[in-house]
């Protein structure tokens, strides 16, 4: 918890008991379900919430806002952002029943009334949301694919609507046919070695005639 107050001063008493909930609900459900490799539970803090929380060092959502977790897993990073932005609404799918069923149970162990997970493929969600967020699920030209016409135009916040992608290493190659893609280095933000190659990959959609481009 102590890395969370470190580089998130600000959060609530509330927020603060939520985050720290975590650690022994996920090792209580990965004992049933395993959702995170044994070495990632030891550094649950490190590797999975603050990572998540990264794309909030990016851009802090606004109330209303919806937001659309692709590829969720165990709940990364949709659960972190939800503690953290209480007001804004956020939708986790992963096509993984298990994975949603440990997603709804922490949610609801910790008081999240601001979370919807289901089990989908990103092709089926119906609606449209300000930013779809994921943890490198796949490459960016699929990813774009699974989510056409799931991000909306009208404009709340002070980056375009569009994609927030967690992902690591050399991203150029992935990213040459995407000219208005912006990378944001977590190492900017966080000292911890873990960042160091780490990235909020920001992307973005605008939908027309019922098409994203």
């Amino acid at each position: 918890m102590e890395i969370i107050e470190k580089y998130f001063p600000e959060i609530t008493e509330k927020q603060r008991q939520q985050f720290g909930m975590l650690q022994a609900l996920y090792e209580d459900w990965n004992a049933k379900i395993n959702v995170i490799s044994r070495k990632d539970l030891d550094e649950l803090y490190l590797r999975h919430v603050l990572h998540s929380l990264g794309i909030a060092k990016v851009l802090t959502f606004k109330p209303g806002a919806a937001i659309l977790d692709v590829g969720t897993g165990g709940g990364f990073p949709g659960i972190p952002l939800a503690i953290l932005f209480p007001e804004t609404t956020f939708y986790l799918v992963d096509s993984i029943g298990k994975k949603i069923k440990v997603v709804k149970a922490i949610s609801e162990a910790i008081g999240l009334d601001n979370v919807e997970a289901h089990q989908l493929r990103a092709e089926n969600v119906q609606g449209a949301f300000d930013f779809v967020i994921s943890r490198a699920v796949t490459k960016m030209p699929d990813f774009v694919k699974w989510i056409k016409g799931k991000v909306h135009n009208d404009q709340k916040h002070s980056l375009a609507n569009g994609v927030l992608y967690l992902k690591g290493g050399d991203l150029s190659e992935e990213l040459s046919t995407y000219e208005k893609a912006t990378l944001y280095p977590l190492s900017h933000h966080f000292e911890e070695a873990f960042f160091e190659t780490k990235k909020v990959v920001h992307l973005p959609i605008k939908k027309r005639a019922g098409k994203n481009t």
